[in-house]
């Protein structure tokens, strides 16, 4: 007997809306390059860079998702360094954008292997994390606004019990 959980789906459906969310950030990225390349382009990569960091870990797409990026090591909003690492895999192809024609075919070529280890590592983790997350040790929740539930739930997440001096 085939059995449907609803747990499996909404993790497919969690992983398709992150999917999406990043792709409108890469449209953001996509049109300023196109419209102002080179310095579109540079201003679109400082963009993807920070993006994670902005509004307590949204970018454009994960607010309109509703989602937030979380530091994996005390439950805070993603930092700076931790989004530009975490877009890191994304970043390193569109750096060779810049130099036309033998860039933008590197850029392709490059781009094309790291999206597709990013979803499938996406896909194929357990926790969902992606390329990106595991290097940066973050974790993409759904929206909290408030923070009260990463407050909440600091001493379950991030710190482990200390046993009892007797």
């Amino acid at each position: 007997m085939n059995k449907k959980y609803l747990l499996r789906e909404s993790l497919q459906t969690s992983r398709i809306t992150r999917l999406i969310a990043k792709v409108l950030d890469l449209g953001i990225v996509l049109l300023l390059s196109l419209f102002f390349y080179p310095f579109g382009l540079m201003l679109g990569m400082a963009y993807l860079a920070l993006c994670d960091s902005f509004n307590y870990g949204q970018s454009f797409g994960k607010k309109l998702m509703g989602f937030a990026v979380i530091s994996l090591e005390d439950g805070s909003a993603c930092s700076y360094k931790q989004s530009i690492i975490r877009n890191l895999p994304l970043l390193i192809p569109l750096a060779f954008a810049i130099i036309p024609f033998w860039g933008w075919i590197f850029c392709g070529i490059l781009s094309f292997i790291l999206v597709l280890l990013e979803v499938y590592l996406l896909f194929k983790l357990d926790s969902g994390h992606r390329l990106g997350d595991v290097m940066a040790d973050t974790s993409v929740i759904a929206n909290d606004p408030s923070g009260e539930t990463r407050r909440k739930n600091k001493d379950t997440w991030f710190e482990s019990e200390k046993p009892a001096i007797s």
